[in-house]
C-alpha cells in the first residue's frame, strides 16, 4: 500500500470514527466548511462538477456555474458528513430522514414478490435512502459497489453499507449480475447506482443533449427476471430531511432484439434521472468525466479525470 493509500484509508477512517460523534450542527458546519474551502481551492474534482453542470444548465453565465458548484460542494460535503454519521443514527431518525414521493411504486413492487430493480443517479445521499429502504421498509436489498483502493478502503465501505442492512457485491469478478439474477428472482430488492458506466461497455444514451454510456445491468436484469425497473431521483431542500422521488416503471418494450430492447429501456433510464438532475443540478454529485466527448483528456482542460 503506498503512502497515499495509507493516507487516504485513515482519512475515511476518521471521518467515520470521530464525524459520527459530534452534534449534529457541529457537523453541519464542519461540512460546509470543509466544502468552500475545497471549491476555492479549484481541484481537478471541482472543475470537472463545474463542467458537468455546464451541459445540465448550458445557458449559465460562468458566475451562475461558479455558483452552482460551490453549492454542489455543499450537497457533495452535506452527504459525507451525513454518511459518516448514519452508523450511529437511530432507526427513528432514518426514518424520518427521508421523505419518498410515491413511494408506492416501490412498495406495491416489493409486495408483488416479481422482484424490483431501483436505479438512481449520485444524487443527494444514496446511502440514507438505502438505510431508509432497511429500517422504513423493513426491507433487506442487494447492491454493488466499485472496487476501491486501497483494499482496506473497499473494506470500510461494505462493512459501513452492510451495518445499515445491504447486502454488497464487488462490482468486479463477475459473478455479481448473476447473484443480483438470483436475488431477484427470488422476488428480492436490488438497488443500483446507475449514470456511471464502469465498463466502458454500456449503452449509448442521449443525456443532456450529448452522448455517453450508461450500464445496461438495471435493463438486462429486468428482461431476465421479469423484475420491476423503478428509477429514483434525490435531493436536499433547507431542511434536515432529504427528499427523493420513485419514477414509474420502466417497461420492457414489447418488440425488437433484446439489445434494442435495452437501448430504449437505458435511455428511458437516462431520461428519468435527467428530469431529477435538471430540477436539482447542484444535488448531483459527479465529479468524474461522463459524457463521451470527455473522456479522452484535451490540452484545454488538463487531466481532470
Amino acid at each position: 500500500m503506498s503512502a497515499q493509500e495509507r493516507l487516504t484509508d485513515a482519512l475515511y477512517g476518521l471521518g467515520w470514527s470521530t464525524v459520527k460523534k459530534l452534534p449534529e450542527p457541529v457537523a453541519v458546519r464542519l461540512g460546509r466548511a470543509v466544502a468552500d474551502l475545497a471549491w476555492k481551492r479549484r481541484g481537478k474534482g471541482v472543475r470537472r462538477l463545474e463542467s458537468n453542470y455546464a451541459r445540465v444548465v448550458p445557458d449559465a453565465s460562468p458566475e451562475q456555474l461558479a455558483e452552482l458548484s460551490r453549492a454542489g460542494m455543499r450537497s457533495y460535503l452535506r452527504y459525507w458528513m451525513e454518511s459518516f454519521r448514519l452508523p450511529a443514527w437511530s432507526p427513528e431518525r432514518i426514518r424520518n430522514g427521508f421523505d419518498c414521493k410515491d413511494a408506492h411504486h416501490l412498495i406495491d413492487g416489493i409486495a408483488s414478490d416479481r422482484g424490483v430493480v431501483l436505479a438512481l443517479p449520485h444524487m443527494g445521499n444514496w446511502d440514507l435512502a438505502g438505510a431508509w429502504v432497511t429500517t422504513a421498509l423493513d426491507t433487506p436489498f442487494t447492491t454493488v459497489a466499485e472496487r476501491l483502493q486501497p483494499e482496506t478502503l473497499y473494506d470500510r465501505f461494505v462493512a459501513y453499507r452492510e451495518g445499515l442492512g445491504m447486502e454488497v457485491l464487488p462490482h468486479t469478478g463477475g459473478a455479481a449480475f448473476a447473484t443480483l439474477a438470483r436475488r431477484l428472482r427470488d422476488g428480492g430488492l436490488v438497488c443500483l447506482v446507475a449514470e456511471r458506466d464502469l465498463s466502458a461497455s454500456g449503452v449509448e444514451v442521449d443525456f443532456f443533449g450529448d452522448r455517453t454510456r450508461m450500464p445496461a445491468g438495471p435493463a438486462l436484469l429486468a428482461q431476465q427476471t421479469g423484475a420491476l425497473l423503478l428509477p429514483v431521483t434525490l435531493w436536499y431542500d433547507d431542511s434536515p430531511v432529504m427528499q427523493g422521488r420513485v419514477h414509474p416503471p420502466i417497461e420492457v418494450p414489447e418488440t425488437g432484439t433484446r439489445a434494442e430492447q435495452t437501448s430504449v429501456m437505458t435511455q428511458a433510464l437516462a431520461d428519468a434521472f435527467a428530469t431529477g438532475i435538471a430540477d436539482h443540478p447542484e444535488d448531483w454529485h459527479m465529479l468524474q468525466r461522463l459524457w463521451l466527448a470527455d473522456l479522452e483528456p484535451r490540452p484545454a482542460d488538463g487531466d481532470l479525470r
